[in-house]
């Protein structure tokens, strides 16, 4: 069997089996939905609990992180228990060795892997392209990497990471959206689906005001009947441009190591 290859990132999961020039089969939100019974509700009602296995790249539940993939191997890769194959981690930029080591320790102790291997990211990117060296950029949900790689090896000296990604450009979004709208109650999904429908990045200042001067006000109707409005879509142009000045910022750059 060929080796499995996971990427388990803080919004998504990217698996499957290993074989060029193929998108990977299965994609999937890595939050899960934890039920826990609560004793102070009658009849021990179950309760509903969302849980986030990997946090800014890393894997901060591991028994999350168990189940996760126990459901990822077994129910859509197709292993079966004594016949597990071998198994490839995509990993982040300065990844501690501890959690490196307890992720090898998992695959070994609980699902009896033949093989593992941990590579990382910046490296597996020029990969596919079909490059040894480069400098990579890698953008997430929770984090950005920053890596200069040379002939197949991340010069670690010379790299960064920065602890904010597209939760907090989220996040940022939907406070200014309260602002505007305190009497509409949204979550961070329908924050989500609007920044991704409309906000864009400009090439420079003169576009920003080009597209600044043609906005207009926008309304959008959110799954349970609410109206949204926005002022324009300049706003979300405005946010991308406050990341931008957060990324730039010092406070948000790792000391090299």
């Amino acid at each position: 069997m060929e080796a499995v290859v996971v990427d388990a990132g803080s919004k998504l999961l990217k698996a499957g089996i290993a074989a060029p020039d193929q998108s990977p089969p299965l994609v999937m939100p890595s939050k899960m939905k934890l039920e826990v019974e609560d004793q102070q509700l009658a009849d021990g009602a179950v309760v509903e609990e969302v849980v986030q296995p990997v946090v800014r790249g890393f894997v901060k539940d591991w028994d999350a992180m168990e189940d996760l993939l126990n459901y990822v191997l077994y129910r859509n890769i197709g292993w079966e228990i004594g016949d597990e194959g071998q198994i490839l981690f995509t990993e982040p930029l300065f990844t501690p060795k501890t959690l490196r080591e307890q992720l090898v320790q998992l695959m070994f102790e609980k699902f009896n892997v033949s093989g593992f291997y941990a590579s990382e990211q910046a490296v597996l990117s020029l990969y596919a392209v079909g490059r040894i060296s480069g400098c990579t950029v890698d953008i997430g949900h929770g984090k950005i990497d920053i890596a200069p790689v040379c002939e197949g090896a991340v010069q670690h000296v010379a790299s960064k990471r920065l602890e904010i990604g597209g939760v907090d450009l989220t996040n940022l979004f939907a406070r200014e959206l309260k602002k505007s709208n305190p009497s509409v109650n949204f979550d961070t999904s329908d924050v989500e689906r609007l920044k991704e429908q409309y906000a864009c990045c400009t090439e420079d200042q003169l576009a920003f005001e080009a597209i600044e001067s043609s906005c207009q006000p926008e309304r959008h109707t959110l799954p349970d009947g609410q109206v949204l409005k926005t002022d324009s879509k300049e706003k979300q142009i405005f946010l991308l441009q406050q990341f931008a000045h957060l990324l730039s910022s010092p406070q948000n750059t790792c000391p090299r190591t």
